[in-house]
């Protein structure tokens, strides 16, 4: 166990573990109860979840993950992509003997764990979706800035261009512009926080994860429609959304063998577990009990 500098306590233990070629950083809580696998999106790391994970640890055993080329994970390599992250996933569930688990995706992570829990299902017991779409089912859209996508997709996606637009420029671009044009709850997302991924996001490299998942989400959606009509998630599924409305149901519908339960919270951007910690875990909770008691 290593203890990271953080910008404030909570009580978790950190770990690195060699999985897939690959070193992953992990934080655990809780001591009892059916595991809880957390996975971040963009711009973001396993902080993204460090308001839930207490709440969550109190019936669970909780781990959040830093994805390959984020956070104190290794620094991704050329070639990375949702595939490999799902990989690094099911390695880590192995290596960590504790599947099935409860599978808990944000924003571009989902195609890491839509692959993951349609190629592995007997490692998911459960997944929740929260303002996750998937590539294939309308989430390129949001690359298309003619109809009110956003440009940065572009940007990462383009050969070397984000380390020399970003790097030096991190505190910036994560506190003037990409949380601040996501979030709906004042002071959701403060200087802490902001300080805190910015730390990572500076590490030599430190683009590469994002540049693999966005690159993945602009190539893979034949793939993913493939996937979903040959294997359908039948594990329980619970879509939340935030400003993103119902597309996180939509989606999950879409690839799932049943509907998905859905719950809206109101007046919540799309870090929804940053803004709204309390309201997503009475969201999950019941869901996980439910799904524990079936």
């Amino acid at each position: 166990m290593t203890t990271l500098d953080s910008p404030a306590t909570i009580d978790v233990a950190h770990h690195f573990v060699a999985v897939n070629g690959t070193t992953l950083h992990y934080v655990r809580a809780g001591d009892a109860g059916s595991p809880v696998l957390l996975v971040h999106g963009f711009p973001e790391t396993w902080w993204a979840f460090h308001r839930l994970i207490p709440l969550l640890a109190r019936r669970h055993r909780v781990f959040a993950v830093d994805l390959r080329g984020f956070g104190d994970s290794a620094p991704a390599e050329d070639g990375f992509s949702s595939a490999v992250a799902a990989e690094d996933l099911h390695q880590l569930i192995a290596g960590l003997g504790v599947g099935p688990v409860h599978l808990v995706g944000q924003d571009i992570a989902g195609g890491t764990v839509f692959r993951l829990a349609a190629a592995h299902p007997e490692v998911v017991a459960s997944l929740t979706g929260i303002e996750m779409g998937l590539a294939g089912f309308g989430l390129e859209a949001f690359a298309d800035v003619t109809h009110g996508g956003s440009w940065h997709i572009g940007v990462l996606t383009a050969p070397h261009i984000p380390g020399m637009l970003l790097t030096g420029r991190e505190q910036a671009f994560l506190g003037e512009w990409a949380f601040p044009a996501m979030t709906a709850v004042p002071g959701a997302v403060g200087d802490d926080d902001i300080a805190e991924f910015a730390r990572t996001y500076a590490r030599p490299g430190a683009w590469r994860g994002a540049v693999g998942l966005y690159t993945s989400m602009l190539a893979e959606g034949d793939e993913l429609r493939a996937l979903a009509t040959a294997s359908p998630l039948r594990m329980p599924t619970l879509a939340v959304g935030g400003f993103g409305g119902p597309f996180t149901q939509v989606t999950l519908d879409a690839v799932s063998a049943a509907p998905a339960r859905s719950v809206l919270l109101e007046g919540v951007g799309h870090y929804v577990a940053m803004e709204a910690p309390d309201a997503l875990a009475e969201a999950m909770l019941p869901f996980l009990a439910d799904v524990d008691a079936g």
